[in-house]
């Protein structure tokens, strides 16, 4: 008989070649959850693990054969990051931000199909996307995305006011990055900024920054509550050029390949909802062997089976259960072939969606948590982590509360969302044609 995957906890229907590539995963789960614990505690991605996933092909998971990958989609992804989440919540993380770089490739090309570019621009566009794709494939580069800024704007989820200005020969980048995974560790930052000189998200650009690029640098160390091994500080630029064969810069081409994504403007946000998922079932079976295999000392019973336990295993059973079925639905809203239902109600199922899935899954850390009790209630064990970690998914990207506001304003108002923005543009948002085209945008990263 098969062996079972812990990637097929969450997806029992995985194809020949799905299950190929979620070997590769299986094989470095020991790796990743022996180091979970120091990696926490010194609050750094480990050093290792930029090769451990090279030399697993899996830093192409995503990105097309002809590139040099694994062709995978975003079934992999969602049940990758689950799978590496049930060991280290950090580690999975910080492989999301560098697969997500893979949608600046795969949306464009997308695009490209679908005639959005004309015949002028599309050389440029190809180029580019085929760049990024090739370096996490065939290269086995590893790659940060980095979108998030510290301002923030009430009509957007991310104000974009990181600036690009022309000059010979590229461009100069001027901006600080409140959140990004691997600030020191990746081989290359893909920046989303905008251009000085074209008002609104039209301007919009995407630029390569390699990691030793002088004018670059991370922010201060990040003390997060949680996911504090993903080196998440942030990304400075002052002054910092890119050449202009590492950066598309054509006027609106970032905002017509995010019209090409089935969900949110990355493309595979629900991949980052299946890492609490699986951060909850990794906690979940460690509280139940812990209490399964302690004994009373007068029955010899596991504790397991006291009243109080039984009452917190089927709670937290359930909320396992609630957050996989959550999860499940909204994988095959974004991954079916042909789609179930058009994009704007399928955004609409991802606002509650993300929040159902992290609040769900933090609800199972704390029940964990009360199965193991004060012994078990330690910073650096899998309890401990667990906590920290599924709070994050209370606030990431956008609380459950969010959420429900958004899909009440698209139900009752018929507006579309407003994933994000520029500075420039804040003034007009209420506008039609403004508020058209970030709908075309939506989604989100924290």
């Amino acid at each position: 008989m098969t062996e079972k995957l812990t990637a097929e906890r969450l997806l029992t229907d995985l194809t020949p070649a799905e299950r190929a590539r979620m070997e590769r995963v299986e094989s470095i789960l020991p790796a990743v959850a022996a180091a979970a614990e120091e990696a926490d505690a010194i609050g750094a991605f480990p050093a290792g693990h930029v090769k451990l996933l090279a030399d697993a092909g899996l830093l192409g998971l995503v990105v097309p054969e002809e590139y040099g990958g694994l062709g995978g989609g975003l079934r992999d992804l969602a049940a990758t990051t689950y799978a590496i989440g049930t060991v280290c919540g950090s580690t999975a993380l910080s492989f999301f931000f560098h697969c997500s770089a893979s949608s600046r490739g795969m949306l464009p090309l997308a695009a490209l199909d679908a005639g959005h570019y004309s015949d002028e621009e599309a050389p440029e566009v190809r180029a580019f996307a085929e760049k990024v794709l090739t370096r996490m494939g065939a290269e086995k580069k590893m790659l940060a995305n980095f979108a998030s800024e510290a301002v923030k704007a009430s009509n957007a989820n991310v104000l974009i006011s990181t600036t690009a200005t022309k000059v010979d020969g590229g461009w100069m980048l001027n901006g600080e990055k409140s959140f990004g995974c691997l600030s020191g560790t990746a081989d290359y930052y893909l920046v989303t900024a905008a251009r000085d000189d074209i008002a609104g998200i039209d301007g919009l650009g995407l630029f390569l920054v390699a990691r030793d690029t002088p004018g670059s640098r991370s922010r201060a160390p990040w003390r997060g509550l949680g996911m504090r091994a993903s080196d998440n500080h942030g990304l400075i630029m002052e002054d910092c050029f890119v050449p202009d064969d590492e950066a598309l810069a054509i006027p609106g081409a970032f905002t017509r390949a995010t019209q090409m994504s089935r969900g949110s403007w990355v493309g595979n946000q629900i991949a980052i909802a299946a890492i609490y998922a699986g951060i909850a079932q990794g906690v979940w079976d460690y509280a139940l062997d812990r209490t399964m295999s302690a004994k009373f000392a007068d029955t010899g019973k596991p504790i397991a089976s006291s009243p109080m336990h039984q009452v917190l295993i089927g709670d937290g059973e359930a909320a396992l259960a609630e957050a996989h079925l959550w999860l499940r639905r909204q994988i095959e809203l974004e991954a079916s072939d042909p789609p179930i239902l058009p994009k704007n109600e399928v955004v609409s199922h991802w606002k509650l969606a993300k929040g159902s899935i992290c609040e769900r899954a933090f609800t199972v850390a704390t029940d964990a948590l009360k199965m193991c009790g004060t012994s078990g209630a330690l910073m650096d064990n899998v309890i401990g982590r667990a906590m920290r970690d599924t709070a994050m998914g209370l606030v990431q990207a956008f609380p459950a509360e969010r959420g429900k506001l958004d899909l009440a304003k698209i139900v009752v108002e018929q507006q579309g969302w407003a994933g994000l923005t520029t500075r420039d543009s804040m003034a007009d948002a209420s506008s039609a044609g403004t508020q058209a085209a970030a709908a075309s945008a939506e989604g989100a990263s924290r």
